[in-house]
Order: structure tokens, then sequence, then C-alpha cells
């Protein structure tokens, strides 16, 4: 653990920043979703890694031990369920650990795996977050007195948009249709890009259809093209 990790940890948690103190792994394939982790870490006063995969996240683990570890469920080299058993069943325990998705129909299986927690996708609510993570935390580690209620929200930069939009047409021209599928579905309720939505919706129900890898394809390269979310 670096010194910082040790004087981040010896701080004692504020009404205004009640994460102070909290080091945080996020676990998460997609540039937009990390950035508004990162966000609400930064504005809650906790300090944050990222791990783009499982493989990643191991490594991570092996050198750096964090108080919360945020697992997305859908990541490109498996299940997030895998990591968050092997987490559960390690000791010493790390004290937080919170299943992340934008498909709710996936909770109870985070939760089967080990899970403290599930967090729904998209995050934009600092207030939520902060609450999500504290209901898990020792009390000794929450800030004394009344907590400061955060009712603004965030919102990630169009610039990460564009980076995972690259991303999925990297993917898909890979050949990783059935993960492009995935990805670009979570990534599209986050913005509540609903056409997009449901065209990778249609391709996850029928990844290798050239004529759906097609259409997805044409809908990437247009939002590339515009570099703004819709």
């Amino acid at each position: 653990m670096d010194s910082m990790d040790d004087f981040l940890k010896a701080q004692p948690p504020t009404a205004l920043r009640p994460l102070l103190g909290q080091t945080v792994l996020a676990v998460e394939d997609s540039r937009y979703a990390c950035e508004a982790i990162r966000l609400v870490c930064l504005r809650s006063g906790a300090r944050i890694r990222r791990a783009d995969c499982l493989s990643s996240a191991r490594r991570h683990l092996r050198v750096y031990q964090p108080s919360v570890v945020l697992v997305d469920l859908g990541l490109p080299d498996g299940s997030g369920s895998e990591l968050i058993e092997e987490l559960a069943g390690v000791s010493p325990r790390t004290s937080v650990i919170l299943a992340m998705s934008g498909d709710d129909a996936l909770e109870e299986q985070s939760m089967a795996a080990g899970a403290d927690g599930f967090v729904a996708k998209p995050i934009s609510s600092i207030h939520a977050f902060q609450a999500a993570v504290l209901a898990h935390v020792p009390k000794d580690r929450h800030p004394p007195g009344p907590r400061a209620i955060a009712e603004d929200t965030i919102e990630p930069d169009s610039i990460a948009f564009h980076d995972d939009i690259a991303h999925a047409q990297e993917a898909l021209l890979a050949g990783e249709a059935a993960y492009a599928a995935q990805f670009v579905e979570s990534l599209a309720r986050c913005v509540n890009d609903h056409a997009l939505s449901k065209q990778a919706e249609m391709l996850a129900w029928s990844p290798k259809s050239q004529d759906e890898q097609g259409k997805m394809a044409s809908m990437l390269a247009h939002r590339l093209g515009t570099r703004e979310a819709v």
C-alpha cells in the first residue's frame, strides 16, 4: 500500500466529504461510467483507481488493498460475479464489495456471489452513491453528526462517451459482437440513447447476424462522428 493510501485512511470523514478515508477500486470497462464514479468519489472525499477487466483487477488487488470495490457485472473477460465471489472468500475480506449493472435483474445473482450491495447504473446521484457505500462501511468510519445531503447530480463529459463508442467499434470489428452488444446497451442506458439501446438488444439476440452487426456499426459511426451523447 502506498503512503498516500495510508494518509487518506487516517483522515476522518466529514459531513461534506463522508467518504474521506475510503479507497475505491472501480472494476468497470466503460470510461463514461467510470468517469461518473470518479466524479462522485471526488465530491465525496474517496480516492479511486480503475481496472477495466477481471485480469487487470486481479493485478491491482495483488498490490493494492482498497476498502471499497465496485464491480461491474459485464466485463470483457468474464462476469463480475466471478471477482465478487473471489473477494468475498478471501481473508482479510475487503470491507465493502458492491456490484454494479444497468440490469436490475442481476442484483440477485450478485448478492448470491457475495456482494454486500447493488448499485444500479447510471450513477448520477451523489447522495445515492454515498448512501450505498456508507450502508456497509463500519460505523467508526461514518462522519460525525448529521450528514449533508448532496442533491445535485453529476454528468461525465462527452469525451468519455466518445472513447466508449470507439471501444465498442473495435470490439465489433474484432468479431466480439456479443460483448459489443452488452457494452453498448449499458452505455446507451447511461446516456438515455433509446435508439442505440434498442439496436444493442437486437444485436444481443442475434450476435452473428451480419445485418444487425451492420446496423450497429452504422449507428456507432454516426455517434462517433457527432462526438456527443444523444
